[in-house]
Formats: C-alpha cells, sequence, structure tokens
C-alpha cells in the first residue's frame, strides 16, 4: 500500500512491533478491535437493546440490520458512548471503556459518523478536516482561532488531515467551501475528518443516506477502501450495499439478536426474510 495511504489511526495508534513475532491465536485476539457484551439498555419498561454482543473485527465490515425501532441507533450509540448501558460491557483495543464520556472513547481511537452530517459549512474542506486532526492535539485548548494559527507548528496533525483527505477521496476538492460541496461530497467530508481522529474503530450511521446512484457508488468504494487496517461498524438501510460491503451481518428486531453470521446465511435464513427482507433476498 503507498505509504501516504496507509490506515492513519497508525499514527495515533502503532502496533508493537512484535506482534508478528506473536503466536498466531494471540494475533487473531488482538484483531478483534471491539468487544460489546451483553448490552443491555432499558427505557423504563423498554428494553431497546437486549442482551447484545457483537465483535468487530480489523479488515472486516459488521453491518447490523432490522427495522425501524429493531435497537439499531440505540446500539450504535452505546459503542460510541452517547448512552450509557444499562447492563454489559464495551472493550475498546483491550481497555474496559464502559462508562466513559464519547470524547474519551473517542480518544482511545474510534471514530463515528452520524446520521446528519456534522460539518463546518463556511469553512474549506481542508480546515474542516485540520480542525478534526487538532482535536487530538493535547496541547491545544479549544480554540478553532488559536488552532489554525498552530497549524503549521502541528505536523502530526497537518500530516493526519493529509491522509484523510486522500483516503475520503477529496484531495482535489480540499480547498473548495464545505457548503458549497455536493450532499455526497459533505458525506465524504465527515468521514474524512472523523479518519483525521486516527481511528482504530469507525462506527458509520447510514453513510449512504440521501445519494444519487453516482455518489452512492463512489461512497461504496471508500467503505471499502477504509476497511483495511480498520473495523468498521455499519448501519444502513441499503440492503443491496449491506450484502455488497458486509462481511458480517447482525439482525436487529425489537432490540434482539434475531441473527448473526455471514451475509450468505443471512439473506437464506427464514426467520430473517419474514421479519426484515422478505422472499425477493
Amino acid at each position: 500500500m503507498n505509504e501516504a495511504l496507509m490506515p492513519i489511526g497508525q499514527l495515533l495508534h502503532p502496533a508493537p512491533a512484535q506482534l508478528a513475532q506473536q503466536a498466531p491465536a494471540r494475533v487473531a485476539e488482538q484483531s478483534v478491535l471491539l468487544c460489546a457484551s451483553n448490552l443491555t439498555r432499558q427505557f423504563g419498561g423498554l428494553k431497546a437493546v437486549n442482551d447484545v454482543s457483537i465483535n468487530l473485527w480489523r479488515d472486516r465490515i459488521h453491518a447490523v440490520i432490522g427495522p425501524n425501532g429493531a435497537g439499531k441507533s440505540t446500539l450504535t450509540n452505546l459503542l460510541s458512548g452517547d448512552l450509557q448501558p444499562s447492563s454489559g460491557r464495551v472493550v475498546l483495543a483491550g481497555q474496559d471503556v464502559t462508562g466513559w464520556a464519547p470524547e474519551k472513547i473517542s480518544h482511545a481511537g474510534l471514530g463515528r459518523s452520524y446520521q446528519k452530517t456534522n460539518i463546518f459549512l463556511p469553512f474549506t474542506v481542508w480546515d474542516n478536516v485540520l480542525l478534526a486532526a487538532l482535536s487530538r492535539d493535547p496541547q491545544q485548548p479549544w480554540n478553532p482561532v488559536h488552532w489554525f494559527r498552530k497549524a503549521a507548528q502541528s505536523k502530526t496533525a497537518v500530516e493526519l488531515a493529509g491522509r484523510a483527505i486522500e483516503l475520503a477521496g477529496l484531495k482535489d476538492r480540499r480547498h473548495s467551501i464545505a457548503g458549497a460541496a455536493s450532499h455526497g461530497e459533505q458525506r465524504q467530508l465527515e468521514i474524512a475528518m472523523t479518519l483525521a481522529t486516527g481511528p482504530q474503530v469507525l462506527l458509520l450511521d447510514e453513510p449512504l443516506a440521501g445519494m444519487g446512484t453516482s455518489e452512492a457508488e463512489r461512497m461504496l468504494e471508500l467503505l471499502l477502501e477504509l476497511k483495511k487496517g480498520h473495523a468498521m461498524f455499519l448501519v444502513e438501510h441499503d440492503i443491496d450495499a449491506i450484502f455488497a460491503l458486509a462481511d458480517h451481518l447482525t439482525v436487529l428486531v425489537d432490540g434482539q439478536v434475531l441473527a448473526s453470521g455471514v451475509p450468505a446465511d443471512i439473506r437464506s435464513n427464514p426467520e430473517v426474510q419474514a421479519a426484515y427482507l422478505g422472499e425477493a433476498y
């Protein structure tokens, strides 16, 4: 792989040099970058997520599907720290992060995009991504104007931003104003901002939402590229895209796991067809 396109999480979360010398079982264990065990979230008498366990593996896309109200968004929020579990735990890169604040989990190596694009519209693509990268500098207080002035002094942040923009396919748009970009480019920009924080695990919430055919095709190519070196958790309603992307599928219904396995097994599962996919799949 071209050095400029290496997984940028290695800049902030480098793999141990001795990893290649370890036993195969140990290597496989470390390939699980996020492990959620028996997660439950209860709102009064309602269990929005009920005893859900998943593993996210490096270089693999784990997609979660299910009807509206199945618990997909709640599960995503539990993994990112935006919601605290009623029970269960989340382990990220070997650390138990259960109960941690979202920003602390983010600094530990988790990046998340949301259903609604969250970017600075008046700024350029480069400025948006550089701000995200500079947020990882422990010496910089929350002061975006100060960050811009100090950007030239932060070699790591500039390198992170440059790699993120290239990985996200926005190299030729880096000087464009974010607010003037197409919807698809804005979604790419949000992913670039997420990448600029150097994550090992990516949680992507409906990255194809609202896209036309050509934009969706570009996003599919991007997601397949990004799974190299990352563990990816994907929530998406485009079933055709899910079956094209996913290495592993989990189906949620009423907050519980109905089925989990490789796409071919999920596609042919009678319970999944009855509850969600229909016989066409």
